[in-house]
């Protein structure tokens, strides 16, 4: 049996005729950037994450700096930010003229932790960025509690619960990709920046569309970045499905619990409190790539995604601040993800469970 990492057309199927309209329509009404689904799912997704207002924007990336930017960020501040996760949540820190600077994470949960965010900041600190990597839950409001404005990097996480509520509307300010791989996917590019403050959400408004409030007049430079009005109408069609597709992913993950995958490497922890619907379900292992090449002979597809954190990447030399960070090492040396998605089947999970002990690594 194949089994693949990602499956995002299967639950797609049943929606073929919704999304077919939905396209259709915005082909008939001939409008194609900020019309009348991006206000719609704006309305739509700030109710389904619990905050105030949403604004689209054109990906994750341009949602985090543009982020930044409206909490004032600039250069000579500092912004902590994890070094276990994608690239891009601190790669999109530097054009805001801001220092990442680098914590260290819990490598049982892969999350910055109070502790850890502490550790780093200094008189610059203007604000944190706090992932919720994999869809596991980051304790927000403890680090907040720092003193510090918290940006949530909620790219992996949508349809996640945590004990004090949904990511998104944890911390000051929170960012979304819509990428088609993510729990909540697009046909493209797209990206969503959520908050209660409507202050936040204004100048969020205007850094996306060039600084501008209208056709005459800049008042800043900006950036343009919206979510075009095709991606909005396929998410409108998506969202209500939010709900189960998280569902299946967190029963996923108990799957692989109930087939006795800890048997044979570490399983993810979920944070205190939280019901992480898992965007990807990643395994720790002392040999991570020699399992990986044994599980793709086996037609079961597995990846290492971040084994080299973003603080030893070239493009954060001398740029940014780190010191040693040795849970970061020691999940970037162990980590493996394995097939998880909305459609993952039972026969599937036990394939995967199967392969990994055949392996016997």
């Amino acid at each position: 049996m194949t089994v693949p990492l990602f499956d995002p057309l299967t639950p797609l199927a049943p929606l073929r005729e919704r999304l077919d309209a939905a396209v259709r329509g915005v082909l008939d009404d001939g409008r194609f950037i900020l019309g009348p689904n991006v206000e719609a799912f704006e309305r739509e997704f700030a109710a389904a994450i619990g905050t105030t207002e949403a604004v689209g924007v054109a990906n994750g990336t341009d949602a985090l700096t543009i982020a930044l930017r409206a909490l004032g960020v600039g250069p000579g501040d500092e912004v902590i930010v994890p070094s276990f996760t994608f690239f891009a949540s601190a790669g999109a820190i530097p054009p805001t003229g801001a220092t990442p600077v680098f914590c260290d994470i819990d490598p049982e949960t892969f999350l910055a932790t109070p502790e850890t965010v502490k550790a780093v900041m200094t008189p610059r600190t203007k604000a944190v960025v706090v992932v919720h990597l994999f869809g596991n839950v980051a304790p927000v409001r403890e680090i907040e509690a720092l003193g510090v404005p918290v940006v949530e990097d909620t790219a992996q996480a949508a349809g996640s619960i945590g004990p004090d509520g949904r990511p998104g509307a944890l911390g000051t300010i929170a960012t979304f990709s819509f990428y088609p791989s993510k729990n909540l996917g697009c046909f493209g590019d797209g990206g969503a920046v959520t908050t209660s403050d409507a202050q936040l959400a204004d100048r969020v408004r205007l850094l996306r569309a060039h600084g501008s409030r209208g056709p005459a007049g800049f008042e800043e430079v900006g950036w343009n970045s919206r979510l075009d009005e095709l991606q909005a109408a396929v998410l409108r069609v998506m969202l209500p499905e939010l709900p189960h597709w998280a569902a299946h992913r967190r029963l996923v993950g108990r799957w692989y619990a109930e087939a006795g995958l800890d048997e044979y490497c570490r399983l993810p922890v979920a944070t205190a409190g939280s019901e992480p619907a898992w965007h990807v379900f990643v395994v720790r292992h002392d040999r991570p790539d020699e399992l990986r090449d044994a599980l793709t002979q086996r037609g079961v597809e597995a990846r290492d995604y971040y084994r080299t954190p973003a603080h030893r990447q070239r493009a954060m030399q001398g740029i940014s601040i780190s010191g040693e960070l040795p849970g970061t090492d020691e999940a970037a040396r162990t980590h493996l993800a394995l097939p998880i998605s909305a459609a993952t089947t039972w026969e599937q999970v036990v394939e995967v469970t199967e392969a990994v002990r055949d392996a016997a690594i």
